[in-house]
């Protein structure tokens, strides 16, 4: 395993909002040796920081095992109907930098669109005078997988690896969204 230089222990455990206290705990270095290696004050030995990144990832990996889709979706989805025109998916992505959306028909999600997916119609000889003002629902793509908000999110990091975006739904209502970046956020 490579670690990160020492300098980094405090940045990744801020990261975990774990207090100093906490990772002494954990990895039975005391709190204020971890306080003047977070401050550069002392050189610890390399198996004080190898103990240290070793404990920081472990608590990582348990945080990240009890996190659910709730704790970890975007709120506010930006959606488009099936029946608005592409211009409008082009115009909301290009005003919130959205590189995707999901579509509905009213409240219910039918399909997804995405930038790949419109210049895919170029790509087949459309002009883009013709995409605009085509149906959403010509052109969309499968919706993406609808999950509950308390799932939690070992199951979904599984499910990120076949689509883009998980919709969060709660009582059957769409309340949130997952995708890469919010992923990468966990990091």
């Amino acid at each position: 395993m490579k670690f990160p230089s020492a300098s980094e222990i405090r940045k990744v455990r801020k990261g975990l909002d774990i207090t100093q206290a906490q990772l002494a705990a954990a990895s039975g270095i005391s709190q204020s040796t971890i306080a003047k290696v977070e401050r550069n004050t002392i050189s610890a030995s390399y198996a004080t920081i190898v103990k240290l990144f070793e404990t920081l990832e472990e608590m990582r990996n348990t945080n990240n095992k009890s996190l659910t889709a709730a704790d970890v979706a975007s709120k506010g989805v930006v959606t488009v109907q099936c029946t608005d025109k592409v211009r409008v998916a082009s115009d909301l992505m290009k005003t919130t930098g959205y590189s995707q959306l999901p579509v509905f028909k009213g409240d219910v999600p039918v399909g997804s669109i995405s930038e790949r997916s419109i210049l895919e119609q170029v790509r087949q000889g459309k002009t883009m005078d013709e995409i605009v003002e085509t149906s959403i629902a010509r052109v969309m793509d499968e919706s993406f997988p609808v999950v509950t908000e308390n799932t939690p999110m070992s199951t979904i990091t599984l499910m990120m690896s076949n689509c883009n975006a998980v919709l969060v739904s709660r009582k059957g209502k769409i309340v949130g969204v997952i995708t890469n970046a919010d992923m990468l956020k966990m990091i």
